[in-house]
């Protein structure tokens, strides 16, 4: 669906993060190297994807969606990969959402055809590159947020001085009290949908909110929380279609991060009596790669609330492996990986496996009671249970595979990331645009 060609063309250079190369390779040649990386073929640390997990949680979120009859516009800056992308259209995601105007320049370079900006144009230039890129491609589709009447007569005056010959679309965003950007309560979001109608260069295209922040402590005050938040969405689309502010064929009602997804989904299942359809889209990315700590935590949770996540639930594909360079104590190894491999913003990496090269068995999962205590910039500290076996058996040069949790901020450590099959044989690479 996408146009990758340039990206299998493109020539990888000796340096390319993760690839022990020696000489340029074309990336569409990787698989014909034969790399294993349980064999040390490739350099470390190396970040990895297990292609059948990406397959399966790519399909499993498609079934999701269809059963609560919400479309999925997948949030492309956990990965910012055109691949990825590719992946996610082809499995039925309606548009990217994307967080910067320069995202949504690398999307449609790779020929995405509709994007939901989850953010609001505030600078000139940002707002004129966007607005050219319109002007230049009639058939794409761009959506922007607003939450001020500032921000309404700035996109205003841009769109006129620029004499774009469509509307820009625009949703409102409605927050809440010590949330992030949105309108603070539906009076202040009704002024603004107002303000867009009354404007000949822009359109009220939809409502929208990002509940993902009201992950607390507390689990049962969320869950209120979140339900009242949808509920207070869609009273808002009420109000604003009985004023007859929307514009369009359809209106779009949009939320829905990766940690309450499915109370989103049962929220948008409401029967609204509107002037026209609505498009309930959900923005959740981090399904496609899950996570071994944030994510699979909360993903637990919603299996005591939906029966259709119950079934073979997501499963975490994304590994940062790497070797071991020293045991300078019998419960510590150092590991050549550090903060500019694997996220740390909210867990330290989870160690689950570690592997001998040229063992011919499969990798061996670590004990319990492992853990990664410290990194550094291009260091981590394995500590052992000092009741264990692996404080004699681990040995310099051995392998260790990471989980990560947020994969957002592990993505852009990586410009390659190799994809690999059950056996850790390389089959092909995703690129990243950060």
């Amino acid at each position: 669906m996408l146009n990758l060609s340039t990206l299998d063309q493109q020539t990888l250079l000796p340096g390319t993060k993760g690839l022990a190369l020696t000489q340029p390779l074309q990336q569409k040649d990787i698989a014909q190297q034969h790399w294993n990386v349980l064999n040390a073929d490739t350099s470390f640390p190396v970040a990895v994807l297990k292609q059948s997990a990406l397959q399966h949680n790519l399909q499993w979120m498609k079934k999701f969606c269809d059963s609560m009859q919400v479309v999925l516009a997948p949030h492309g800056k956990t990965t910012m990969s055109p691949q990825l992308f590719d992946m996610q259209l082809k499995n039925g995601a309606w548009g990217i959402t994307l967080a910067t105007v320069n995202q949504a320049l690398v999307a449609h370079r790779f020929g995405v055809r509709r994007v939901l900006l989850a953010n609001q144009l505030i600078s000139r230039s940002d707002t004129q590159a966007v607005l050219a890129l319109m002007q230049a491609d009639p058939a794409f589709e761009f959506f922007a947020l607003t939450d001020s009447l500032d921000g309404v007569q700035r996109m205003a005056e841009q769109v006129q001085a620029a004499g774009l010959d469509r509307p820009l679309p625009l949703l409102v965003e409605l927050g809440f009290v010590g949330g992030r950007t949105g309108c603070r309560n539906r009076d202040e979001a009704l002024a603004v949908a107002r303000a867009i109608h009354q404007s000949p260069y822009l359109q009220l295209a939809g409502i929208e909110g990002y509940e993902g922040l009201l992950v607390g402590k507390h689990r049962d005050q969320d869950l209120i929380a979140v339900r009242a938040f949808i509920n207070d969405l869609i009273t808002l689309t009420q109000q604003a279609d009985n004023e007859g502010l929307f514009a369009g064929e359809q209106i779009l009602l949009s939320a829905g991060g990766s940690a309450y997804f499915d109370l989103v989904g049962r929220g948008f299942e409401q029967t609204m009596q509107l002037s026209r359809p609505v498009t309930a889209i959900l923005r959740s990315g981090c399904y496609v790669t899950h996570d071994h700590g944030f994510y699979h935590h909360l993903l637990q949770e919603m299996q005591t609330r939906e029966s259709v996540v119950k079934a073979d639930n997501l499963r975490p594909a994304l590994e940062v492996w790497s070797i071991v360079q020293s045991r300078p104590e019998p419960d510590l190894a150092i590991l050549m990986m550090g903060k500019r491999d694997a996220s740390y913003d909210i867990d330290l990496p989870f160690p689950v496996k570690t592997h001998r090269p040229g063992d011919k068995s499969q990798p061996c999962d670590l004990p319990a009671g492992c853990k990664i205590e410290k990194m550094n910039d291009q260091h981590a500290y394995l500590r052992l249970p000092r009741d264990s076996a692996i404080c004699a058996s681990l040995q310099v040069g051995d392998l260790v595979a990471c989980g990560i949790s947020h994969p957002c901020t592990t993505f852009d450590k990586w410009p390659v990331i190799l994809v690999v099959d059950d056996d850790y044989q390389v089959q092909s690479a995703v690129n990243t645009f950060f």
